[in-house]
């Protein structure tokens, strides 16, 4: 089974970006304080696509609070001085807006927001 479940704020504004085929990707991190040493936090790379990659984007931000939930992917790739670097993020197919709606900054009703994706819409 691979599945993560983690709660925590954004620790820098979500980056959206389009692919070569217009598929919408947002990235961003949360800040998870460990169960049992509060001083000690986790950061977590997420990665969302489609309409939920657009709606992260649009109504998160830095410091707001959010529930996530998907896989775990593994990866490497090898940086400009040659060296193999290991990365960890999740796809997220779930991701919950936890800050209040008068803290959105838009003003926007969230209870029209879709915050889950379609399984058509992981394009993997």
């Amino acid at each position: 089974m691979n599945r993560f479940t983690g709660i925590g704020r954004l620790v820098r504004d979500p980056e959206l970006k389009y692919s070569q085929q217009g598929v919408a990707v947002c990235k961003f991190a949360i800040a998870i304080n460990r169960r049992f040493k509060k001083e000690e936090t986790d950061f977590v790379d997420i990665v969302t696509f489609k309409a939920l990659a657009e709606n992260c984007a649009n109504y998160l931000a830095k410091g707001k609070m959010a529930a996530v939930s998907g896989e775990l992917h593994i990866g490497s790739y090898t940086n400009k001085d040659g060296q193999k670097v290991k990365t960890v993020d999740v796809t997220a197919d779930e991701v919950e807006f936890l800050s209040p709606k008068n803290d959105a900054g838009s003003g926007s009703n969230w209870d029209d927001i879709a915050t889950t994706a379609s399984d058509d819409e992981i394009p993997f």
